[in-house]
């Protein structure tokens, strides 16, 4: 989803003392990414760009479960049948995720991913799906039912019909490693942004911080607020106002509560800042699971991490650690 409108005040052109930046968008895991490199010239800048384009490639291929020959797919193909051995990347993956769901008592939950048979959120809904469809669902999600054998490398669904899912952190993975990969060769500027799971390193070419601009949830092409990522690099947002379910005149959320098995409510979007964009990711949709007020609290164990949230009723709350004059909002009623 597009939560975020990079802000660059440059053209993509020679701008100062032997740096060029470079930027290109593709879609990529089922998303768009915008992916912007500062180089010596623009050359190395767009071989650094194809080279991060190469490493999202190479995880979506790993993890995405919509792609049938990919690790999690053939996990998710045997549920309930056999362990499935994967690469340590994919078994260090899921043990974050499952570590997440441990400390959200379970509002994170990879395996959400059997409940999208039940909720498409692609517009084609007209109707609330039956009780009884969703408790069958439901029925197949729990991250207690998910065993990791670290010896083996194996990932084992207990249940058939099971089915675990990386939409709520693949991407922000993704831009994680990008920044880990170009920070490690040495280039010292750049963003990954995954459709709103951002990881920024190092500043413009004219020295000056990276903007963005949040996409305002109650006033479509409005910007809620522009930002300078300084100290945390990653920001990302989940909400309810770019992807959503109308049936007879109300909106539901795409983001599910694993608990009920139907739409998280109470939040219209989360924005987390911090050093991972992964982490941010699963904070943000946690938290609108876990609404504002244990979403706080969750976040005051992990200083280096601040958020700006937005209520159903259009009030806006932000980390103490994030003064308001640091950012302008715009139609804040």
């Amino acid at each position: 989803m597009r939560y975020f409108i990079l802000i660059l005040g440059v053209c993509f052109c020679h701008i100062s003392e032997a740096q060029t930046l470079r930027s290109r968008t593709v879609k990529l895991m089922g998303a768009r990414f915008d992916i912007t490199i500062v180089a010596e010239d623009s050359l190395k800048a767009e071989k650094h760009i194809d080279d991060a384009i190469a490493e999202i490639k190479r995880i979506e291929y790993l993890i995405s479960d919509w792609i049938d020959t990919t690790q999690v797919s053939h996990v998710n193909q045997q549920a309930g049948i056999a362990p499935v051995k994967v690469d340590q990347e994919v078994i260090a993956l899921t043990q974050r995720a499952l570590e997440l769901s441990k400390l959200t008592n379970g509002a994170f939950d990879i395996s959400f991913a059997a409940m999208e048979k039940i909720w498409k959120f692609d517009g084609s809904e007209m109707e609330m799906p039956s009780r009884a469809a969703v408790k069958k669902a439901k029925a197949k999600v729990s991250y207690r039912n998910i065993e990791i054998d670290t010896v083996q490398s194996t990932i084992f669904l207990k249940l058939k019909g099971m089915k675990i899912g990386f939409g709520a952190l693949g991407e922000g993975y993704a831009a994680d490693r990008c920044r880990e990969m170009m920070l490690a060769r040495g280039v010292k500027a750049g963003i990954v942004n995954g459709s709103g799971d951002m990881n920024t390193w190092g500043r413009k070419p004219d020295g000056k911080p990276w903007m963005i601009g949040l996409a305002h949830p109650f006033h479509r092409g409005d910007l809620y607020a522009i930002i300078p990522l300084e100290k945390s690099g990653a920001a990302v947002t989940s909400g309810s106002y770019e992807k959503f379910a109308e049936i007879n005149g109300k909106r539901y959320s795409h983001i599910i509560n694993p608990a009920t098995g139907y739409p998280a409510t109470g939040l219209s979007s989360v924005t987390v800042f911090g050093p991972s964009a992964e982490l941010a990711n699963g904070f943000s949709t946690s938290i609108m699971v876990l609404g504002s007020k244990k979403g706080k609290k969750l976040l005051k164990k992990f200083p280096g991490y601040t958020y700006i949230m937005a209520t159903d009723k259009g009030k806006f709350i932000h980390s103490e650690t994030i003064p308001l004059e640091t950012y302008r909002v715009k139609n804040n009623d």
